[in-house]
């Protein structure tokens, strides 16, 4: 027989591990714990099992311990909990049904994953009306609990991931959904400005949204938040974030990493050669911030898996780091990001500044044509990519994808504009949303523009700031900011003595582009033009959600999202 290797979890870093080693190495002997009784599930399709979306929860199982057997050879063994790790022995310590045995091992496998933080803080947390949702029969809890007791209104707490994909499923099944998040904003990787078409359109599907608030006391039908509101809910999800599960590493005298996570190297050994760890509750290294984060991700687990893998089975492995691409469609509106965002490159101490580009996904003949919002971060002076966003339609995505590609390149913006992608009207346009983003970046770069971001708008507008919408006069009457002077760019060559000298003008319209021209135009005639970042279509999600939610005057007689 070969190496004895047990591996500790399943999904998508243990399981992968586990198959990659039997593809190297027949001759392994292979063995899987798994705590819970699904080794192989899909943990990222659970909130849809609320919402039918997936029909029956058994869908959600991916492999059992007889396929793996069968297709694999690989031993697994459900309902089986390791509780310690003797090193010095090299064996493991399984509880299964009441009692305990010790298996011995030439490689260990950590993969344990994480669990939802679930606060002792609050007040009713230990309720059997709140939910965590980690597997499936977490999610069959929940949705069982649901029915069982006719429940009609639900609080999801936290605005991630999890959080926003269980309250779009609760609400497509058709519950009162109140999703409570204590930061500014929901989904952390998406820029301030971005997210605000998220808020609008959790707002036009009926989900209350509840920002800068916390969770204090789950009752008795039921939540009070921090600032004194009670909210009527039979049942609470909780999805505030996870911890790594990283006890077992730590009882036995394995390091740790600054943010609780097992600390790995390049071949994702521990601190002890012989012991791996892989997925979720490991630390791994961000190749653009430069430093070690958390990161639950199925994707870069199953990397992780693989690399993992084929150090054990004496392969070359190349670690270059993690860079945190991730998608999620919230009803019509998909949103993507990869790379840093502001928050992240402020945080780095990263010169960096922004394109922010509104094209159409497609040719604007073209049916089912959506505006694709999208953002570039880039490095200041070099023109290095350093994160992207996108929001709109289902195409979203691949525009990131690309972005994330050039990323791992270590591409800059000429990279970025000289990529070439596939045309036909029904699918992009000629000048692809990336193409372009990478052309204002470029124009910002260099100096050829001056932008405003959006969130100086309200602050030019309360401040009396001589604001041009170069829109025709029918967009304008449509809706505009209530300060703005019209005069279309049709119009400002022969209105040019209209145009201040003595203070700084900036320029809308719809999405950024007609006003750029209108930029160049006056800053070549002595203007201190700017062009705000947005315009009209970005500024009305942008003042819109935020209106909404903060009771505040609107700053525009009309929004347009058109």
């Amino acid at each position: 027989m070969g190496k004895r290797i047990l591996v500790v979890g399943g999904v998508a870093g243990g399981a992968s591990v586990a198959a990659r080693i039997r593809r190297l190495d027949e001759t392994a002997e292979i063995t899987v714990f798994e705590k819970g009784p699904h080794v192989s599930f899909s943990n990222c399709c659970l909130p849809y099992f609320l919402s039918r979306i997936v029909p029956e929860s058994k869908r959600l199982i991916m492999m059992t311990p007889e396929a793996f057997r069968t297709r694999y050879n690989i031993d697994v063994r459900t309902e089986s909990e390791v509780t310690e790790i003797n090193r010095e022995k090299k064996t493991v310590t399984v509880a299964n049904e009441g009692k305990t045995y010790e298996e011995v091992y030439d490689v260990l496998v950590l993969s344990p994953g994480a669990e939802p933080v679930m606060p002792k803080s609050i007040k009713g947390i230990d309720r059997d009306n709140v939910f965590g949702i980690r597997n499936v029969v977490d999610i069959v809890k929940l949705d069982t609990y649901l029915k069982e007791n006719d429940i009609k209104e639900t609080a999801v707490i936290g605005g991630g991931f999890i959080g926003c994909e269980i309250a779009e499923n609760l609400c497509e099944a058709g519950l009162k959904v109140h999703l409570i998040e204590a930061a500014d904003q929901i989904m952390a990787p998406l820029d301030f400005d971005l997210v605000q078409i998220l808020h609008k359109e959790m707002l036009d599907h009926g989900i209350d949204l509840r920002l800068h608030t916390a969770l204090t006391e789950i009752g008795d039908g039921f939540v009070r938040l921090a600032d004194g509101t009670e909210i009527p809910a039979g049942a609470v999800v909780m999805a505030i974030g996870v911890r790594p599960l990283a006890a077992l590493a730590k009882k036995a005298g394995l390091d740790l990493g600054e943010r609780g996570g097992i600390k790995v190297n390049t071949f994702y050994q521990t601190s002890d050669p012989s012991i791996y760890a892989v997925g979720d509750a490991v630390e791994i290294y961000n190749r653009l911030s430069g430093k070690y984060t958390l990161l639950s991700l199925a994707g870069p687990a199953q990397m992780e898996a693989r690399a993992a893998a084929d150090h054990i089975c004496g392969l070359a492995t190349r670690n270059r780091g993690f860079i945190g691409s991730s998608v999620i469609r919230l009803f019509d509106t998909y949103a993507a990001s990869t790379g840093l965002n502001e928050k992240t490159a402020e945080a780095c101490g990263i010169h960096y500044d922004t394109a922010y580009v509104i094209p159409s996904d497609k040719v604007g003949l073209m049916p089912g044509s959506r505006p694709i919002h999208m953002k570039l971060l880039f490095e200041v002076p070099t023109g290095r990519i350093l994160g992207a966003q996108a929001v709109g339609g289902e195409a979203a995505d691949r525009r990131v994808d690309v972005v994330s590609a050039i990323i791992h390149m270590d591409g800059d913006l000429e990279d970025l504009r000289d990529v070439e992608l596939c045309y036909a009207p029904v699918v992009g346009t000629a000048k692809d949303a990336v193409n372009l983003a990478a052309m204002v970046g470029l124009n910002v770069l260099h100096g050829y523009v001056k932008q405003v971001p959006m969130r100086r708008i309200r602050e030019l507008v309360e401040s009396g700031a001589y604001i041009v919408d170069v829109r025709e006069p029918g967009e304008f009457a449509a809706g505009h900011l209530k300060t703005a002077v019209n005069i279309p760019l049709s119009q400002l060559r022969t209105r040019l003595d209209e145009i201040p000298t003595d203070r700084p003008v900036y320029l809308h319209c719809r999405t950024s582009q007609r006003s750029y021209n209108a930029a160049r135009y006056l800053m070549q005639h002595g203007v201190d033009a700017w062009n705000i970042a947005g315009s009209y279509l970005g500024f009305s999600y942008y003042e819109y959600a935020q209106d909404v939610l903060e009771h505040r005057d609107p700053i525009m007689t009309e929004y347009n999202f058109k």
